[in-house]
């Protein structure tokens, strides 16, 4: 039988069984869907307040523009040395441990396409703390801390034609002209892409398209007119 959403929620709720704090990882490459699932899930899980389940991306764990544009890696953003991998590892551990009344996030600003320090607060009565981004399953570097914090990693998996369909919309929403969305897609997103497929294998789950929710877009009114977006 084909995977369904209902069952990745089965599973997701197995991981608290025990009590525990646990903390899921959703994998994939940028345009797989991996955040339309983490909000359904967290979405679908929560049963109120005080809250259960919290959403934690790594997108906020990307490097200010000023710090990208010092070290010239500006033209990059959203590759595995644009990010604070170290800094997200650090504070998954701290997550998964549950040992602090309250632990804050960072999350990221699509419009301005800037980190947010402390705009995610995980207070002590979540249970399961689902993360995704692209590099979950890295190993090279600082990011072979990450999988260590995650009792398990799904990937999600995305036929290519659509991956980069979304991708190029997704970038027009947020202020490219289609040929600039197109070039990013296919330059420095399919980079990225490649990349987080070699770790596929790595996933203790591998979900199907057909077993993720419809991907959101984003309402016209808060397409901004300029900007960059959109790089897990």
């Amino acid at each position: 039988m084909a995977l369904t959403f209902d069952d990745l929620l089965t599973r997701a709720r197995a991981l608290t069984r025990d009590g525990r704090r646990a903390v899921l990882g959703v994998a994939g490459s940028p345009g797989s869907g991996k955040t339309t699932l983490a909000e359904h899930l967290v979405r679908a899980l929560d049963d109120g307040d005080p809250p259960r389940v919290a959403h934690v991306p790594m997108d906020g764990f990307h490097l200010a523009d000023a710090e990208l544009d010092r070290l010239g890696r500006r033209d990059r953003k959203g590759a595995p040395d644009t990010f604070d991998a170290a800094g997200y590892a650090a504070l998954l551990r701290r997550l998964h441990e549950d040992t602090d009344e309250v632990v804050y996030a960072p999350g990221f600003e699509r419009v301005l396409e800037q980190p947010l320090a402390g705009a995610i607060a995980v207070p002590p009565s979540v249970r399961l703390v689902v993360t995704e981004g692209n590099y979950l399953l890295l190993q090279e570097g600082s990011w072979g801390r990450v999988r260590p914090c995650l009792d398990e990693v799904w990937f999600c998996e995305t036929a290519e034609d659509e991956r980069i369909r979304r991708l190029v919309a997704r970038h027009e929403e947020f202020g490219k002209d289609h040929e600039s969305a197109v070039a990013w897609v296919l330059g420095t997103d399919q980079r990225n892409a490649d990349l987080v497929a070699a770790t596929r294998g790595r996933a203790d789950l591998v979900v199907p398209a057909g077993a993720l929710p419809v991907p959101h877009t984003v309402p016209a009114d808060r397409r901004p007119e300029h900007g960059e977006h959109g790089h897990g």
